[in-house]
Protein backbone atom coordinates (compact mmCIF):
# COMPACT_ATOMS: atom_id res chain seq x y z
CA UNK A 1 0.00 0.00 0.00
CA UNK A 2 1.36 3.41 -1.00
CA UNK A 3 0.48 6.77 0.45
CA UNK A 4 1.03 10.21 -1.05
CA UNK A 5 -0.09 13.79 -0.57
CA UNK A 6 -1.25 16.02 -3.41
CA UNK A 7 -1.80 19.76 -3.21
CA UNK A 8 -3.44 22.42 -5.37
CA UNK A 9 -4.31 25.99 -4.28
CA UNK A 10 -5.53 25.45 -0.69
CA UNK A 11 -6.74 21.87 -1.20
CA UNK A 12 -4.84 18.93 0.32
CA UNK A 13 -5.51 15.34 -0.75
CA UNK A 14 -4.20 12.31 1.17
CA UNK A 15 -4.16 9.36 -1.22
CA UNK A 16 -3.91 5.63 -0.44
CA UNK A 17 -3.14 3.32 -3.34
CA UNK A 18 -3.41 -0.45 -2.99
CA UNK A 19 -3.65 -3.36 -5.42
CA UNK A 20 -7.26 -4.03 -6.35
CA UNK A 21 -9.82 -3.88 -9.15
CA UNK A 22 -10.06 -0.14 -9.79
CA UNK A 23 -12.37 1.24 -7.10
CA UNK A 24 -11.93 4.97 -6.49
CA UNK A 25 -13.36 6.48 -3.30
CA UNK A 26 -13.17 10.19 -2.44
CA UNK A 27 -14.26 11.11 1.11
CA UNK A 28 -16.35 7.91 1.31
CA UNK A 29 -18.16 8.69 -2.00
CA UNK A 30 -17.72 7.82 -5.68
CA UNK A 31 -15.82 10.43 -7.75
CA UNK A 32 -18.94 11.48 -9.69
CA UNK A 33 -21.00 11.72 -6.52
CA UNK A 34 -18.36 13.81 -4.72
CA UNK A 35 -17.18 16.09 -7.54
CA UNK A 36 -20.49 16.37 -9.40
CA UNK A 37 -18.91 17.02 -12.81
CA UNK A 38 -17.73 14.57 -15.46
CA UNK A 39 -14.86 16.94 -16.39
CA UNK A 40 -13.46 16.90 -12.84
CA UNK A 41 -13.80 13.11 -12.70
CA UNK A 42 -11.65 12.95 -15.87
CA UNK A 43 -9.03 15.16 -14.17
CA UNK A 44 -8.91 12.81 -11.16
CA UNK A 45 -8.62 9.63 -13.24
CA UNK A 46 -6.11 11.03 -15.76
CA UNK A 47 -2.95 9.68 -14.02
CA UNK A 48 -4.49 6.18 -13.84
CA UNK A 49 -5.54 6.29 -17.51
CA UNK A 50 -2.15 7.50 -18.76
CA UNK A 51 -0.29 4.71 -16.94
CA UNK A 52 -2.87 1.98 -17.79
CA UNK A 53 -3.45 1.33 -14.07
CA UNK A 54 -7.18 2.03 -13.96
CA UNK A 55 -8.07 -1.61 -13.16
CA UNK A 56 -4.89 -2.44 -11.19
CA UNK A 57 -5.32 -0.29 -8.08
CA UNK A 58 -7.94 0.73 -5.55
CA UNK A 59 -7.67 4.41 -4.67
CA UNK A 60 -8.90 5.87 -1.39
CA UNK A 61 -8.73 9.65 -0.93
CA UNK A 62 -9.32 12.05 1.95
CA UNK A 63 -9.43 15.59 0.65
CA UNK A 64 -10.05 18.92 2.40
CA UNK A 65 -9.76 22.64 1.76
CA UNK A 66 -10.35 24.71 -1.35
CA UNK A 67 -13.11 24.23 -3.90
CA UNK A 68 -13.97 21.19 -5.98
CA UNK A 69 -11.72 22.14 -8.93
CA UNK A 70 -8.73 22.63 -6.63
CA UNK A 71 -9.54 19.39 -4.86
CA UNK A 72 -9.68 17.51 -8.18
CA UNK A 73 -6.22 18.86 -9.07
CA UNK A 74 -4.89 17.91 -5.64
CA UNK A 75 -6.25 14.35 -5.99
CA UNK A 76 -4.64 13.96 -9.44
CA UNK A 77 -1.32 15.19 -8.01
CA UNK A 78 -1.57 12.77 -5.07
CA UNK A 79 -2.48 9.79 -7.28
CA UNK A 80 0.46 10.59 -9.57
CA UNK A 81 2.88 10.67 -6.64
CA UNK A 82 1.49 7.42 -5.24
CA UNK A 83 1.82 5.70 -8.64
CA UNK A 84 5.41 6.91 -8.83
CA UNK A 85 6.28 5.38 -5.46
CA UNK A 86 4.71 2.14 -6.73
CA UNK A 87 6.65 2.06 -10.01
CA UNK A 88 9.41 4.53 -10.96
CA UNK A 89 9.02 3.53 -14.66
CA UNK A 90 5.88 5.72 -14.86
CA UNK A 91 7.84 8.95 -14.29
CA UNK A 92 8.33 10.00 -17.97
CA UNK A 93 4.62 9.51 -18.79
CA UNK A 94 3.39 11.43 -15.72
CA UNK A 95 6.07 14.12 -16.09
CA UNK A 96 5.14 14.75 -19.73
CA UNK A 97 1.49 15.22 -18.75
CA UNK A 98 2.56 17.71 -16.04
CA UNK A 99 1.04 15.67 -13.23
CA UNK A 100 4.10 15.55 -10.95
CA UNK A 101 4.54 19.32 -10.71
CA UNK A 102 2.92 21.05 -7.74
CA UNK A 103 0.88 23.89 -9.25
CA UNK A 104 2.06 26.80 -7.10
CA UNK A 105 -0.54 29.31 -8.30
CA UNK A 106 -2.51 30.67 -5.36
CA UNK A 107 -4.94 33.49 -4.83
CA UNK A 108 -3.00 36.71 -4.28
CA UNK A 109 -3.66 38.45 -0.99
CA UNK A 110 -5.61 41.72 -0.81
CA UNK A 111 -3.45 44.82 -0.27
CA UNK A 112 -4.48 47.77 1.90
CA UNK A 113 -5.70 50.83 0.01
CA UNK A 114 -6.96 48.58 -2.79
CA UNK A 115 -10.31 46.91 -3.35
CA UNK A 116 -8.78 43.54 -4.27
CA UNK A 117 -5.24 42.29 -4.77
CA UNK A 118 -4.59 44.73 -7.63
CA UNK A 119 -7.83 46.66 -8.29
CA UNK A 120 -7.45 50.24 -7.13
CA UNK A 121 -10.24 52.74 -6.45
CA UNK A 122 -11.03 54.89 -9.49
CA UNK A 123 -8.63 57.82 -9.84
CA UNK A 124 -9.84 61.39 -10.52
CA UNK A 125 -7.61 64.41 -10.89
CA UNK A 126 -9.96 66.73 -8.93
Amino acid sequence: MNRAVGRRKTAIARVRLQPGDGRVVINEKSPMQYLGQRRLEQVVLQPLRLTDSLRRFDVSVKVEGGGIAGQAGAIAHGISRALLSQDEEMRPTLKKAGLLTRDARMKERKKYGLKRARKAPQYTKR
